[in-house]
């Protein structure tokens, strides 16, 4: 079963505004850009590859009361410690981690998709992640939540694949080269 990242970034690398804002994403507000008309980033054939989510606590608080719920008919497991599924509107379940126990009890999945920044790097940092599909946005947000961290190690990637649109975003495939 793999661990799948696909994430978007502003081009100076940052996931989200400081408090966790995503109203530089094209579309997101209607101050920012509009999405990008016809073109097909790939999304939906990347979720068609998941049947399960596991997200961070503050990526669930950005997409907790989107309408409709994002993750439908996905298992969606949120990373915390002080959250309880008995009290959320949405169908997921809560693990406090670490993550090496999570994966361990994820066998059988077909795919799981890895979301939110720290969730990501204790993942890549667990040597968990099997590849990254990284979209970068043709923004510069100055300052917010990067989507990379502290590493023990270098962790070196390699590239399967980079696709440009005609909006600007520049998408790239990663596999992360395992140590023999």
């Amino acid at each position: 079963m793999p661990f799948l990242v696909y994430i978007a970034t502003s081009l100076d690398g940052f996931i989200a505004r400081p408090g966790g804002e995503l109203d530089w994403l094209p579309g997101a507000e209607p101050t920012s850009p509009p999405p990008p008309v016809g073109e097909d980033h790939g999304y939906d054939a990347f979720m068609a590859r998941v049947d399960t989510m596991v997200i961070g606590r503050g990526t669930f608080d950005t997409a907790r009361d989107f309408s409709p719920w994002p993750y439908a008919g996905k298992r969606v497991i949120v990373l915390s410690r002080t959250l309880d599924a008995a009290t959320l509107s949405q169908p997921v379940e809560i693990h406090p981690g670490p993550v090496e126990v999570l994966a361990r009890s994820l066998q059988g999945a077909r795919g799981v998709y890895v979301d939110g920044g720290q969730t990501i790097q204790a993942f890549l940092r667990a040597g968990l992640i099997d590849e990254l599909i990284v979209t970068r946005i043709p923004v510069l947000i100055g300052s917010g939540l990067p989507l990379f961290g502290a590493l023990d190690a270098d962790l070196w990637l390699q590239h399967i694949d980079t696709r440009t649109f005609p909006s600007g975003f520049v998408q790239s495939t990663y596999r992360p080269v395992r140590p023999d």
